[in-house]
């Protein structure tokens, strides 16, 4: 059995499916007038210490706070395409939270007809300190 607590170990991965938000979102007039649906899915890293050894909430990732801050995030935004909105999410996450890593996939549903998503998936990580 591996031990997760091994320098090598892979690390412990959280993951968020198919939060969706309404929001301001697109470069035509219509679309800075009219809300619309996304959907974010979310993985990333768990930094250090396994909370499932220590049973503690400080050393894991509270994901009803990142699904908070994902959404407040939405509400008040002031971009307009998908992969500056993208980057926006992913460096606040990685800045307030303590993953060292995160892949975020953001999509706009429904917006063509015959296209139930369309989108940008990004992996980033946390800048070394």
């Amino acid at each position: 059995m591996t031990d997760p607590t091994a320098p090598d170990a892979p690390p412990d991965t959280i993951f968020i499916r198919e939060l969706r938000h309404q929001t301001l979102i697109g470069v035509y007039p219509w679309e800075r007038e009219v809300t619309q649906a996304v959907e974010l899915d979310l993985d990333f890293d768990l930094p250090g210490r396994h909370a499932a050894d220590s049973r503690r909430l400080d050393d894991t990732i509270d994901y009803s706070q990142v699904v908070a801050r994902v959404r407040a995030i939405l509400d008040r935004h002031d971009e307009q395409l998908l992969e500056t909105l993208s980057e926006l999410i992913a460096d606040t996450l990685l800045a307030e939270f303590r993953m060292p890593r995160l892949r975020l996939s953001l999509a706009k549903l429904n917006l063509m007809p015959g296209v139930k998503k369309l989108g940008i998936t990004i992996e980033r990580r946390r800048p070394a300190s």
